[in-house]
């Protein structure tokens, strides 16, 4: 495979204050390919073990994490500037854990299929062997439950590697696993390059890969498994509209639009990044967006309570300052005042002070590339026509939501939206009971609930005939 050989190291700069948070070693070539003998070597008991007691090690892997709740939550604040009083992500994970242990007795059991005296039909779901996943920065310890617990619960074994922004992660998680009786091989983390990762892709090492990250990441994921017939999961960016009709609730709204758009500082897949109001409400909604804008304050993740934190690296805060400055050079206006700008700026280079935008359009590349920043983008619509028509005007086809107290017409409406997931009088939430997953450059595939683990799955058919002859 021509993997890199000899040391080779990487530092995590944290957001917070620009210094090194910490160096780690890349796995060379025989690191890599004692981890794949060992995982190979793992499966097929693993494999075989009873369903019950692969969930009871799961379970304990999630109390193990939350066990380790205050180490994990300093990493993800140091590493990624998520305020510390918000960074703790464990009982999101032991929580996917145990709704998998709930829906997987009858989710992976055999399914009947039309059979008669001499003849049984049925399909049942088999574990597909081998999975490489990689994970993203934004939600470095949540993620694991797709990407590690989901997979493992289903009968295949993990190679995971994490965001180089987040390595530590990683190396917590796996000596949870082993603390709670995880077998060898079965769970294992490496510390990947991204060469070394797309040549492993290539070379057919794996059943299945999983991605969490960006389009382009996911473009050289897919590109890398072209040929072998590797099963590829892809959970990629968004562009998440919402729309906002004539009759909505604005007292009710306009804290979840903010919310969706601000929490973690606007670095989530599905953010709220575009928002479209009714022209009637447009002057009403964006005073009283403004005004609860003015709550989500920015400070040091180790301060007094900040509602958002640094970005997570300070060229990101670059990108985010640059897409705004260009949509105010085409026409755009900032409302928010520049105390909480001038603030960000002397915290750090990696702080963007929330803001929002008016007199955007889809003109503005801001309007159509995925901007991961707390900035609230504002455009006045006429009607239903045209928001459906500008939400679904994207490259991007993640999530996207509605407000209105007409809940049949609102339902309506969302039948014509392009997205994998549609709320109503709800946005920026990746529901745990529903299947997860995006279209368009928004990814392929599903993760979540029944949808989720039978993807993790393949379906083996079985025909079995009692009497010869």
């Amino acid at each position: 495979m021509n993997l890199h050989s000899g040391a080779r190291t990487f530092s995590v700069t944290s957001p917070v204050d620009g210094s090194t948070y910490t160096t780690r070693a890349y796995a060379d070539g025989a690191a890599i390919e004692a981890a794949l003998a060992r995982a190979r070597a793992a499966l097929p008991s693993w494999r075989r073990m009873p369903l019950a007691d692969r969930l009871a090690i799961l379970l304990r892997f999630g109390e193990e994490m939350k066990a380790r709740a205050t180490p994990l939550a300093e990493m993800v604040a140091w590493q990624i500037g998520r305020p510390l009083w918000q960074a703790d992500e464990t009982p999101r994970l032991a929580l996917v854990g145990q709704l998998l242990a709930d829906i997987a007795p009858e989710t992976l059991a055999d399914v009947p299929y039309p059979s008669d005296e001499t003849i049984r039909r049925y399909a049942r779901p088999v574990a597909g062997g081998l999975h490489l996943s990689i994970c993203a920065w934004n939600y470095p310890t949540a993620m694991l439950g797709y990407l590690v617990t989901a997979p493992l619960v289903a009968g295949n074994v993990v190679i995971f590697k994490h965001s180089p922004q987040t390595p530590l992660i990683a190396e917590l998680a796996e000596e949870a696993f082993r603390a709670v009786g995880g077998p060898e091989g079965v769970f294992q983390s490496l510390h990947l390059d991204h060469a070394d990762a797309e040549r492993l892709i290539a070379s057919g090492a794996f059943n299945a890969v999983n991605f969490i990250g960006s389009v382009n990441g996911g473009r050289r994921v897919h590109a890398a498994a072209a040929g072998t017939f590797t099963q590829v999961h892809l959970e990629l960016g968004g562009k998440d509209p919402t729309y906002v009709r004539a009759d909505a609730d604005l007292e009710a709204t306009i804290p979840q639009i903010a919310e969706g758009t601000y929490s973690n500082a606007g670095q989530s897949c599905c953010s709220v990044e575009r928002i479209y109001v009714d022209k009637a409400i447009h002057d009403r909604f964006v005073e009283a967006l403004v005004a609860e804008t003015a709550k989500w304050t920015i400070g040091h993740p180790f301060g007094e309570k900040p509602m958002i934190g640094p970005v997570v690296r300070a060229s990101a805060a670059d990108t985010i300052r640059d897409l705004t400055e260009q949509a105010v050079r085409a026409g755009a206006r900032r409302l928010m005042p520049r105390d909480g700008t001038l603030k960000a700026s002397g915290l750090g280079a990696a702080y963007v002070a929330p803001e929002v935008l008016v007199g955007v359009d889809h003109s503005m590349q801001i309007m159509r590339d995925e901007l991961f920043g707390p900035v609230a983008c504002v455009q006045s619509v006429s009607g239903d026509e045209q928001a459906i028509g500008l939400m679904n005007d994207s490259d991007f086809g993640l999530s996207a939501s509605i407000w209105t107290r007409d809940i049949e017409r609102g339902v309506a409406l969302l039948d014509e939206v392009e997205a994998g997931t549609v709320y109503l009088n709800r946005c920026d939430h990746a529901d745990l009971y529903l299947p997860w997953g995006g279209i368009k450059n928004s990814g392929l595939g599903r993760t979540n609930g029944r949808a989720g683990l039978t993807e993790a799955t393949a379906a083996k058919a079985y025909h079995v005939r009692s009497v010869i002859g």
